[in-house]
């Protein structure tokens, strides 16, 4: 039956039906849909505003910003609080940062706990957002790194952990 049509005139038919079929469902799915959601507004959500909306001269740079005052260190190493520091850091910290100072997506920590107080250590771990914010020094660390530190939502338990992993990786013994 097919050999009274010529098949020379059949295939670039059937390519313009495709590409006509193609193009309409392209136009019907790139369409302008209703609006299904609200647009979001950062000025009405609080925690979009939180962490800019504090003034950066209350800023203390020794000690960061975040509930912790006063860390108080043993004057030698806490060996199992390390181990668990170092079990943390491994599922949380490692695939950023390195134990060296060398830098591998953020800074390495070697030297870390000689550059920086305990307090801020763990305000920087537990509440990373407005230090960034407001830290001169982390923001040029930033540039250098150009990836902002996520917030890991570690407890103030995990992190007093990885801060005594951190004196271990600095030679306290």
């Amino acid at each position: 039956m097919l050999k009274f049509v010529n098949e020379s005139l059949i295939l670039p038919i059937m390519k313009k039906l495709l590409l006509t079929a193609l193009t309409f469902s392209l136009l019907i799915a790139c369409g302008k849909k209703e609006k299904e959601t609200e647009e979001y507004n950062p000025a009405a959500d609080p925690s979009a505003t939180e962490t800019k909306a504090a003034d950066p001269s209350s800023y203390d740079p020794k000690r960061g910003e975040g509930k912790f005052t006063n860390v108080e260190l043993g004057a030698t190493l806490d060996q199992a609080m390390a181990g668990k520091g170092e079990e943390v850091a491994a599922v949380k910290c490692t695939s950023c940062h390195k134990s060296t100072d060398e830098k591998l997506v953020g800074p390495g920590w070697k030297g870390v706990t000689e550059r920086r107080r305990p307090e801020w250590i763990m305000n920087f771990i537990t509440n990373p957002d407005p230090m960034i914010d407001k830290d001169p020094e982390v923001q040029a660390q930033l540039e250098i790194c150009l990836v902002r530190m996520p917030n890991q939502g570690l407890s103030d338990d995990d992190a007093r952990h990885i801060l005594e992993y951190m004196r271990k990786i600095d030679g306290v013994k």
